[in-house]
């Protein structure tokens, strides 16, 4: 199949048996008037993420319980040793003793030198995590990107399910339930982070407003839970507590969900930013948790996501369930020369960038790119990682009312509650949206599908 694994179809082109029911309904369905009628409703109930209109696709993405049973354990042990990281930057710092090289932590991007002893002390740093997973031509599940400052997606998920179902109903056997569990995981994760174990704290999301780029998820997860949506303007400290401005009066606050796309505590000029003005003093004498906590995003560091399979046995003493996508340190002279030889086959990712942006794709670029690319790598190795190219799965998406295949990705939703890891049943399915397209981030214009785990029975 073109050297990519097909998530729908066998080699020859048979169903997966696991795909039965789906072929069965697109068989029967009219595809074009399906694809349209959800995407009006979806633009009708606002689900979008940015400007424009939001692609959903209608085809699911099935995962068997015995694919989803070996992810999920892989990517809860993941998330619990990226936290256990976290906390140790913040505290102790034993990893300095430990298997990264030192200019790994010398140089981590996100960290919060206001956060150093203040972090170590919360419940939880790494709250709510997404995993960006991609299935290579082997099938095998690799991690391309650890997500720990305001990952997006668990509203998106049920919106998904929602969605398809009214528009393409599937018989056969139902998949797990994933549009209440995903909000119900957000909500136990906050409440596990309330400061001194406080059984029924007071919750407010801190939104930017409708010019973030994910205001319908942040909408949906406030109603969803019952919060008050606030902006930095409804906040004010005083005498060591932070007190929301909301429709039923001041209130004061034990946790924020922090959806802002500001996640510093300090401006490049080492000023503190307006984040910092609200929440800083509560913060520090533990009245207010913050999730994810300032800081987190250490363990989103690009060149920290080369060593996660380290950091697994470090703090855990167990062997990594789910493996990363092969990634290159710079920063070390072999790997450098590895890099330089082979950019032409390899993914070179600006180590402090998100969403897509800055990616040269070597097999794709321009002989120009990748020689502007090369020459950055060679004055500033440490501002890169350089990865393998993964064959992103395809699956079947209408396409003019027809199914061609697409590129996907898995963004796997996480929480952190208790000292357990909470995962969202299958997690939200990203596409690209034109054939051949690599980039699958809803930042880059990708889209999205459900996404079903099959029960045992």
């Amino acid at each position: 199949m073109d050297g990519f694994y097909d998530e729908a179809f066998e080699t020859d082109g048979r169903p997966r048996p696991h795909y039965g029911a789906v072929m069965a309904a697109l068989d029967r369905a009219d595809l074009d008037a399906v694809a349209k009628s959800l995407g009006d409703q979806a633009e009708q109930r606002g689900v979008r993420y940015g400007e424009g209109r939001f692609r959903i696709d209608p085809v699911p993405r099935v995962l068997t319980a015995d694919e989803w049973r070996a992810l999920e354990a892989g990517i809860g042990q993941r998330v619990r040793a990226l936290d256990a990281f976290v906390a140790d930057l913040y505290g102790e710092r034993a990893i300095a003793d430990g298997p990264l090289p030192a200019h790994v932590l010398e140089g981590v991007n996100h960290y919060e030198p206001d956060m150093q002893g203040a972090l170590v002390q919360a419940g939880v740093r790494a709250g709510l995590a997404g995993l960006d997973i991609a299935r290579g031509d082997d099938g095998a599940f690799r991690v391309l990107e650890d997500n720990t400052r305001t990952p997006t997606g668990f509203a998106y998920a049920g919106a998904a399910r929602t969605l398809r179902e009214r528009h393409l109903p599937i018989g056969g056997p139902a998949p797990v339930e994933v549009r209440a569990r995903s909000l119900e995981i957000v909500g136990e994760t906050l409440r596990a982070a309330a400061p001194d174990g406080h059984g029924d704290p007071s919750i407010v999301l801190l939104s930017d407003g409708p010019e973030n780029d994910a205001w319908y998820e942040q909408q949906a997860t406030a109603l969803e839970l019952g919060i008050p949506l606030v902006t930095l303007a409804d906040l004010e400290s005083r005498g060591g507590r932070l007190q929301a401005h909301v429709e039923s009066g001041v209130e004061a606050v034990d946790v924020v969900y922090r959806r802002t796309d500001e996640h510093r505590l300090r401006d490049e000029h080492g000023r503190p930013t307006a984040l910092s003005d609200a929440l800083l003093e509560p913060i520090r004498r533990g009245t207010v948790a913050v999730v994810n906590a300032f800081g987190a995003g250490v363990a989103d560091d690009k060149l920290v996501h080369a060593y996660v399979e380290e950091i697994v046995r470090f703090y855990l003493d167990e062997e990594p369930l789910l493996a990363s996508v092969p990634t290159l340190d710079p920063g070390v002279p072999e790997a450098l020369e590895e890099a330089l030889e082979r950019l032409d086959e390899l993914v070179l990712k600006p180590r402090t960038r998100a969403g897509g942006a800055g990616i040269v794709i070597g097999p794709h670029a321009r002989a120009d790119d990748l020689e502007h690319a090369r020459q950055a790598l060679r004055e500033r190795p440490a501002d890169y990682v350089a990865q393998e190219q993964v064959a992103l799965s395809r699956h079947p998406t209408v396409v003019d009312g027809g199914l061609e295949p697409r590129h996907v990705d898995l963004r796997a939703l996480v929480g952190l509650a208790g000292g357990r890891a909470l995962v969202v049943p299958g997690g939200l399915t990203r596409l690209a949206v034109e054939a051949d397209d690599l980039m699958v981030n809803m930042t880059q214009g990708g889209g999205i599908k459900d996404t079903w785990v099959l029960s045992d029975g």
